[in-house]
Protein backbone atom coordinates (compact mmCIF):
# COMPACT_ATOMS: atom_id res chain seq x y z
CA UNK A 1 0.00 0.00 0.00
CA UNK A 2 1.12 3.74 -0.49
CA UNK A 3 2.16 6.26 1.91
CA UNK A 4 -0.09 9.63 1.56
CA UNK A 5 2.07 12.52 1.35
CA UNK A 6 1.49 14.58 4.49
CA UNK A 7 3.70 17.32 3.84
CA UNK A 8 2.31 20.73 5.22
CA UNK A 9 -0.41 19.61 7.52
CA UNK A 10 1.13 20.93 10.60
CA UNK A 11 1.13 23.91 8.87
CA UNK A 12 -2.65 23.92 7.54
CA UNK A 13 -3.43 22.99 10.89
CA UNK A 14 -1.88 25.85 12.79
CA UNK A 15 -3.45 27.99 10.12
CA UNK A 16 -6.79 26.83 11.33
CA UNK A 17 -6.38 26.94 14.81
CA UNK A 18 -4.60 30.21 14.78
CA UNK A 19 -7.26 32.83 13.59
CA UNK A 20 -9.52 31.96 16.14
CA UNK A 21 -6.85 31.60 18.73
CA UNK A 22 -5.72 34.86 18.05
CA UNK A 23 -8.76 36.36 17.78
CA UNK A 24 -9.52 35.27 21.73
CA UNK A 25 -6.37 36.37 22.49
CA UNK A 26 -6.90 40.07 21.53
CA UNK A 27 -10.67 39.92 23.10
CA UNK A 28 -8.99 39.07 26.08
CA UNK A 29 -6.88 41.79 26.29
CA UNK A 30 -9.54 44.53 24.45
CA UNK A 31 -11.94 43.66 27.68
CA UNK A 32 -8.97 43.49 30.29
CA UNK A 33 -8.15 47.01 28.40
CA UNK A 34 -11.59 48.18 29.30
CA UNK A 35 -12.26 46.53 32.57
CA UNK A 36 -9.10 48.86 33.72
CA UNK A 37 -10.34 51.58 32.09
CA UNK A 38 -13.55 51.69 33.73
CA UNK A 39 -12.34 50.95 36.82
CA UNK A 40 -10.34 53.90 36.73
CA UNK A 41 -13.03 56.06 35.53
CA UNK A 42 -15.06 54.95 38.62
CA UNK A 43 -11.67 56.08 40.89
CA UNK A 44 -11.78 59.30 39.05
CA UNK A 45 -15.69 59.66 39.47
CA UNK A 46 -15.59 58.97 43.72
CA UNK A 47 -12.07 61.76 43.82
CA UNK A 48 -14.31 64.11 42.42
CA UNK A 49 -17.27 62.95 44.48
CA UNK A 50 -14.42 63.18 47.60
CA UNK A 51 -13.32 66.49 46.59
CA UNK A 52 -17.07 67.66 46.42
CA UNK A 53 -18.14 66.28 49.64
CA UNK A 54 -15.24 68.17 51.34
CA UNK A 55 -15.12 71.28 49.68
CA UNK A 56 -18.91 72.68 49.07
CA UNK A 57 -21.10 69.76 50.22
CA UNK A 58 -20.06 69.27 53.58
CA UNK A 59 -20.65 72.94 54.39
CA UNK A 60 -24.06 73.12 53.26
CA UNK A 61 -25.21 69.26 55.02
CA UNK A 62 -23.73 70.73 58.26
CA UNK A 63 -26.42 73.81 58.07
CA UNK A 64 -29.26 71.35 56.67
CA UNK A 65 -29.27 73.02 53.38
CA UNK A 66 -29.66 71.78 49.92
CA UNK A 67 -25.73 72.04 47.99
CA UNK A 68 -26.05 74.73 45.58
CA UNK A 69 -22.58 75.80 44.36
CA UNK A 70 -21.21 72.14 43.28
CA UNK A 71 -21.65 71.90 39.88
CA UNK A 72 -18.61 72.36 37.27
CA UNK A 73 -15.47 69.76 37.40
CA UNK A 74 -14.72 69.26 41.23
CA UNK A 75 -10.72 68.26 39.96
CA UNK A 76 -10.22 71.03 37.34
CA UNK A 77 -6.35 70.23 36.44
CA UNK A 78 -5.31 67.86 34.23
CA UNK A 79 -2.51 66.98 37.01
CA UNK A 80 -4.87 66.26 39.71
CA UNK A 81 -6.63 64.18 37.17
CA UNK A 82 -3.63 62.16 36.11
CA UNK A 83 -3.02 61.42 39.91
CA UNK A 84 -5.76 60.09 40.59
CA UNK A 85 -6.02 57.48 37.64
CA UNK A 86 -3.28 57.55 34.94
CA UNK A 87 -4.25 54.93 32.93
CA UNK A 88 -6.73 57.10 31.11
CA UNK A 89 -4.10 59.37 30.08
CA UNK A 90 -2.45 56.14 27.81
CA UNK A 91 -2.75 56.52 24.74
CA UNK A 92 -3.48 60.46 24.09
CA UNK A 93 -7.10 59.68 26.17
CA UNK A 94 -8.40 62.57 28.32
CA UNK A 95 -11.40 62.06 30.23
CA UNK A 96 -13.92 64.28 31.19
CA UNK A 97 -15.29 65.00 35.18
CA UNK A 98 -18.68 66.59 35.54
CA UNK A 99 -21.16 67.56 38.12
CA UNK A 100 -24.58 68.62 36.60
CA UNK A 101 -25.77 72.34 37.73
CA UNK A 102 -28.81 70.60 39.38
CA UNK A 103 -29.46 70.75 43.11
CA UNK A 104 -31.54 67.87 43.02
CA UNK A 105 -31.10 64.77 45.67
CA UNK A 106 -28.54 62.87 45.01
CA UNK A 107 -25.83 64.71 43.35
CA UNK A 108 -24.14 62.78 40.72
CA UNK A 109 -20.71 62.63 39.66
CA UNK A 110 -19.63 61.45 36.31
CA UNK A 111 -16.44 60.83 34.83
CA UNK A 112 -16.33 59.65 30.87
CA UNK A 113 -13.73 59.19 28.16
CA UNK A 114 -15.37 60.05 25.34
CA UNK A 115 -12.07 59.17 22.91
CA UNK A 116 -11.89 55.07 23.89
CA UNK A 117 -12.63 53.23 21.41
CA UNK A 118 -12.10 48.95 21.67
CA UNK A 119 -9.78 47.52 19.32
CA UNK A 120 -11.90 44.74 18.14
CA UNK A 121 -14.39 46.07 15.68
CA UNK A 122 -16.34 42.62 17.02
CA UNK A 123 -17.97 44.47 19.91
CA UNK A 124 -19.26 47.25 17.46
CA UNK A 125 -19.49 50.46 19.18
CA UNK A 126 -21.39 49.26 21.98
CA UNK A 127 -18.33 49.59 24.61
CA UNK A 128 -16.90 52.84 22.99
CA UNK A 129 -16.43 55.61 25.14
CA UNK A 130 -17.62 54.25 28.90
CA UNK A 131 -19.24 56.38 31.11
CA UNK A 132 -19.13 56.01 35.41
CA UNK A 133 -21.31 57.75 38.05
CA UNK A 134 -21.17 58.41 41.62
CA UNK A 135 -23.98 59.22 43.60
CA UNK A 136 -23.75 61.91 46.94
CA UNK A 137 -27.13 61.36 48.47
CA UNK A 138 -28.33 64.19 50.34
Amino acid sequence: MRRLDQRGVAALEFCLIAVPLFTLIFAVFDLGRYAVTLQSLRALANAGARTIMIGCYTNAVIQKNQPTSCSGDPLPTTAAKQAVAPFLYYGGLTPTLNVPSTTSSPLVVTASSPSFTMLMPIWGTTLNAPSVTTKIPF
